[in-house]
């Protein structure tokens, strides 16, 4: 089976690769800027996302059966709304299975605090509404695909969240953590085998794949930094209410539906940030 996955130089895709190439694929996998380090084990092919020209030649060279589009993009509108509807012709074209990673900021966190896969997006960031835009134009015309929203994906101390509480109590850069802004982080582990396992299923429709627990960024980061023995004391708290940075409040992603479709097990924070005894940190 080749499994193509799209951003597969990103920390998502890193570990979407190991595993797929663990369970016994031929993986292709995609970089924008700069190339991966060329192992045997996986095909690389340069791809920048507002080309969807150059999109259709790797499809066609690849003939993947399962795509699994893990890019990010930002708030770029061609690279994160009108490249996965590029992406899913393709697929459709080339009778590939596609999962679509979306995220939480679909959503607003406003009207209610628990989303489940019925909730229909209203996302108040660019990023939210690109990734909100996505999500419609490949349902729309690849039905047969999965879209898979997530939220802040933590693990192995290479994450951007990570990675801002070391920052942060190193006195390296300032800022503060929001206590209100409440998520449901999944370890990039979980995430990636329950990516693979809808993938192989021929899961289709939207789906949820989030942690168990909802906790603040400042909790979060605050279990970050008793897991690598940091001075959680020096991670300043404060509200995303009273500051100019725009994004959803408290969304909590409920997974049940999809973690009933799966035998990897989706683990709260609580969870996967414990050090246990013998364990490395970090």
């Amino acid at each position: 089976m080749t499994t193509l996955i799209i951003g597969g130089s990103g920390f998502l895709g890193t570990e979407l690769i190991k595993q797929a190439r663990t369970a016994g694929h031929r993986t292709v996998a995609t970089y924008h800027a700069t190339a991966p380090a060329i192992t045997s084990d996986t095909a690389w092919y340069p791809l920048d996302l507002r080309d969807p020209e150059r999109m259709a030649v790797v499809a066609a060279e690849v003939r993947p059966r399962l795509i699994i589009n893990a890019s990010s993009g930002g708030a770029d509108w061609a690279t994160t709304a009108q490249a996965p509807v590029h992406l899913a012709m393709i697929a459709k074209q080339h009778d590939s299975h596609l999962v679509q990673v979306s995220t939480d900021a679909v959503f607003s966190g406003i009207s209610r605090s628990r989303y489940d896969e019925t909730c229909l997006p209203d996302p108040i960031t660019p990023y939210g509404a690109a990734k909100a835009a996505a999500e419609t134009g490949v349902l729309a015309v690849h039905p047969e695909a999965a879209v898979v929203r997530t939220s802040l994906i933590i693990g192995h101390g290479r994450s951007v969240h990570e990675q801002l509480v070391h920052q942060l109590a190193a006195g390296t850069t300032d800022g503060v953590l929001f206590t209100d802004d409440i998520r449901c982080p999944v370890h990039v582990s979980d995430l990636a085998a329950a990516l693979l396992e809808l993938a192989e299923s021929g899961a289709a429709g939207v789906h949820h794949a989030a942690g168990a627990d909802a906790v603040s960024r400042h909790e979060l980061g605050v279990l970050i930094a008793r897991r690598d023995g940091l001075d959680a004391a020096r991670l300043a708290a404060g509200l995303r209410a009273e500051s100019t940075l725009p994004g959803p409040l408290d969304v909590r992603l409920d997974s049940r539906a999809t973690q009933h479709l799966l035998s990897t097990r989706l683990r709260g924070a609580h969870e996967f940030l414990v050090v246990r005894e013998g364990e490395p940190q970090g």
